[in-house]
């Protein structure tokens, strides 16, 4: 079925229908995924990583209602880009390629590590710009709410730092080439990332490997002095922004 009518013209109820329910899509992916995350290390092998836990006090209900709240607007406005980029592509202004051979398979990956540190970039100066005190209570102040984070946290954000952090899917699907593949694997490593860092447990290895693995590549502990410091850890993947910016804290 398609998005334009005989006229050429869009049908406007389709498009309304499919944002809808790509915004069910976004959100249930969401919820099912942070749920079950909660659910692995805060039940299933609590015993396993209870000293991995970064704080010892129970989340307060009030809290998690307003962080689902938050994140099924940010799932709206999510479904919202991912349709325009859908459009822009119909219209032929993206770079998205559907065939594998179009470009070398070593591409492939080079695009989603490309993608990752252009992305990175572009939310550490955004960061840093909603964290100014003129702006921070007009974008960033609801995500601030939860000090005590949770896996729930992680597309909490007022609906105008939504569209900051989704503005960047078509801005990026134009510039850079990028096969189907590519973008769900980009989209997944958002969702994984984003509630690993906010989920309250630090998940990643120590010992020798985990030390320099969290050198460079965000963690809960990480993020979570953020939410805890303020005006440190602005980074969103990896840590060298910070490090180059001297903002990451010497903890």
């Amino acid at each position: 079925m398609s998005v334009f009518n005989d006229g050429n013209h869009l049908n406007i109820y389709i498009v309304l229908g499919s944002i809808v329910l790509l915004a069910i899509i976004v959100f249930v992916r969401y919820l099912v995924f942070s749920s079950l995350y909660h659910l692995v290390f805060f039940n299933w092998f609590k015993t396993r990583f209870v000293n991995r836990f970064l704080h010892n006090k129970p989340w307060k209900k009030k809290q998690l209602k307003k962080e689902i709240l938050w994140s099924m607007i940010s799932g709206f406005i999510f479904a919202l880009f991912i349709m325009l980029t859908f459009i822009l592509n119909i219209e032929g202004y993206t770079a998205v390629y559907t065939e594998l051979d179009e470009y070398p398979i070593w591409y492939l990956f080079v695009s989603i590590i490309l993608v990752l540190f252009l992305q990175d970039t572009y939310y550490y100066w955004v960061h840093r710009w909603m964290h100014l005190p003129k702006i921070y209570k007009y974008f960033h102040l609801v995500h601030h709410k939860s000090i005590h984070t949770s896996v729930f946290t992680a597309f909490s954000f007022h609906p105008l730092e939504t569209v900051l952090q989704a503005l960047v899917i078509p801005i990026l699907a134009i510039l850079v080439p990028l096969h189907l593949y590519a973008i769900i694997a980009i989209i997944t490593l958002m969702t994984i990332s984003a509630t690993i860092n906010h989920a309250g447990v630090e998940v990643y290895p120590s010992g020798r490997f985990g030390a320099w693995f969290k050198k460079w590549v965000i963690g809960a502990t990480h993020h979570d002095v953020h939410h805890k410091k303020f005006n440190y850890n602005y980074g969103l993947y990896f840590t060298f922004w910070d490090r180059w910016m001297k903002t990451e804290h010497q903890k």
